[in-house]
């Protein structure tokens, strides 16, 4: 199971871990990255700031930056790339899913197949 964070990412989420009063040398700090039904295509992406990480999450370290995947979306993000992108418009985090069939104009939601791989169902 992998979640890759852009170079790009792992700076910008290292210094919001740094400046959010964290203090980055506890162990624990990280980011969770999960999926939850909702969204215009099914499912949506959520990262948390987390130093509570679950007992099933699946662990990387990318960089300096702790990821926690939890274990009920990891099929959905098995190969997802993180980046973080700048400009006029929109600045923020995408996500870039090979497993995604069908993604919204925000980027923030997704559909994988016909809904029913083995992760959190969807509502759509």
């Amino acid at each position: 199971m992998t979640v890759t964070l852009t170079e790009k990412a792992e700076f910008r989420l290292r210094a919001f871990l740094h400046s959010s009063g964290s203090d980055t040398n506890t162990p624990t700090k990280g980011i969770r990255i999960s999926v939850k039904d909702g969204g215009c295509n099914g499912y949506e992406y959520a990262m948390d700031v987390t130093s509570k990480p679950q007992p099933d999450d699946l662990v990387s370290e990318q960089g300096k930056v702790l990821v926690y995947v939890d274990a009920k979306s990891a099929a959905l993000l098995d190969g997802v790339v993180v980046d973080f992108v700048e400009g006029v418009m929109e600045s923020g985090f995408k996500f870039t899913n090979p497993k995604a069939t069908d993604t919204c104009g925000c980027g923030k939601s997704f559909k994988a197949g016909d809904c029913t791989p083995q992760g959190v169902p969807c509502n759509s």
